[in-house]
């Protein structure tokens, strides 16, 4: 009976497949190197673009913060411009309204009335003068009522004094300007119209 030693050969495949495993176990771990990498890869390129998104985005951030305090800095301009302008459209009405009233004064006043005094505060006048009669400071109060710029005539007060050795009777009174009037005609440059003096 012939035997055979199997042992070198069973030693043999052992080592065979020893090698085949460490050669499968290279290429599963080189495989795995490359998933890795390729993963990493990857991510870190998804990273890149998302720093360059938010440089982008920082970059906006500043610019549009700059362009907003430009805004502010352009608002606050404006609105002292308007301020100025409101400024100077309202002493121009003052001024306009100025000039109306002196002339209405002239223009309202009827013969035997004097004015002694005339103070302004914003649209109220108030004066004080002589007059022969209370006929004449009546007629007063009715141009002043009847007049375009004038209105709201309020006697304060009245009284008879003795002036250079004559009998008069000495006023106190109030009357309003028509500010939307003297406004609209100041920006029309039209002179007002004169009206007659009533005569007492």
């Amino acid at each position: 009976m012939i035997r055979i030693n199997l042992l070198p050969w069973r030693e043999a495949r052992r080592k065979a497949q020893r090698q085949h495993l460490g050669v499968l176990g290279g290429m599963v771990a080189v495989l795995g190197l490359l998933i890795v990498g390729a993963v990493h890869l990857t991510i870190a390129g998804y990273i890149a673009v998302q720093s360059d998104r938010n440089e982008f985005l920082k970059r906006e951030n500043v610019r549009l913060d700059k362009e907003i305090e430009e805004i502010k800095k352009l608002k606050s301009e404006i609105a002292a411009l308007l301020a100025r302008k409101q400024i100077i459209e309202r002493l121009q009405a003052d001024r306009a309204q100025a000039v109306y009233m002196l002339q209405e004064l002239v223009q309202q006043v009827p013969d035997g009335v004097y004015l002694k005094a005339i103070k302004q505060t914003g649209l109220k006048i108030n004066m004080v003068g002589y007059a022969q009669s209370n006929a004449r400071v009546s007629t007063l109060m009715r141009n002043f009522a009847a007049s375009p710029y004038l209105e709201n005539p309020d006697l304060v007060e009245i009284r008879a004094v003795n002036l250079s050795n004559k009998r008069v009777s000495e006023f106190n009174m109030n009357v309003s300007l028509k500010q939307l009037q003297s406004e609209d005609a100041g920006k029309s440059g039209k002179a007002a119209p004169k009206a007659a003096p009533a005569k007492g």
